[in-house]
C-alpha cells in the first residue's frame, strides 16, 4: 500500500511496503510514482539491487521523496516487528482474537535476537536491550504468540 505522507512545496514523500528484490512497477507502486512523474521502473531497478542482500519477498518499510524536477530519493527500513514475530513462531498469519487466541510459541531467546536486530533501526538506537524486549513481547501478545522461558 502507497500513502502519501507529507507534501511540501519542495518534496513529496510516499509511505509504503515493498517487498524486498519483488519490487514491480505495478500497483501500488507504479501508479504512486506515476502521477508525480516519477519513472517506477527506475524506481524498481535501484530498490531492488538495494535489497539483493534480504531473503525474496520480506516487505520492506521504504520512503520515497520526490523533488520537483521528477528526481527521486528513498530510505529503507527493516522489516516490521510483527514479521519477525511470525517468522519464530512460523505462522502465516496472527490471531483473530488476540489475547483469548494463541496462534502460536516463541522463547525468549527468540525475542532477544528480535532485540538485537530491531535495535540496529535509527528510532531505535537510544533504547536499551531490555526496553525492546518488553516492546516485542507486547506486540506478540497483541498478535496472539505465547511467549515461553
Amino acid at each position: 500500500m502507497a500513502k502519501v505522507v507529507a507534501k511540501t512545496v519542495k518534496n513529496v514523500q510516499v509511505k509504503c511496503m515493498v517487498p524486498a528484490v519483488k519490487a514491480t512497477p505495478s500497483p501500488p507502486i507504479g501508479p504512486a510514482l506515476g502521477q508525480r512523474g516519477v519513472k517506477a521502473i527506475e524506481f524498481c531497478k535501484q530498490f531492488n539491487e538495494r535489497t539483493k542482500n534480504f531473503e525474496p519477498g520480506t516487505p520492506i518499510p521504504t520512503i520515497i521523496s520526490i523533488k520537483p524536477d521528477h528526481t527521486f530519493s528513498f530510505i529503507t527500513k527493516l522489516p516490521p516487528t510483527v514479521w519477525f514475530l511470525k517468522r519464530a513462531a512460523r505462522i502465516e498469519k496472527g490471531a483473530s482474537k488476540p489475547g483469548s487466541e494463541i496462534v502460536g510459541k516463541i522463547s525468549l531467546k527468540h525475542v532477544y535476537e528480535i532485540a538485537l536486530i530491531k535495535q540496529q533501526q535509527e528510532n531505535m538506537k537510544d533504547y536499551d536491550l531490555k526496553g525492546i524486549c518488553k516492546c516485542i513481547i507486547a506486540t506478540a501478545k497483541s498478535v496472539g504468540i505465547q511467549v515461553i522461558p
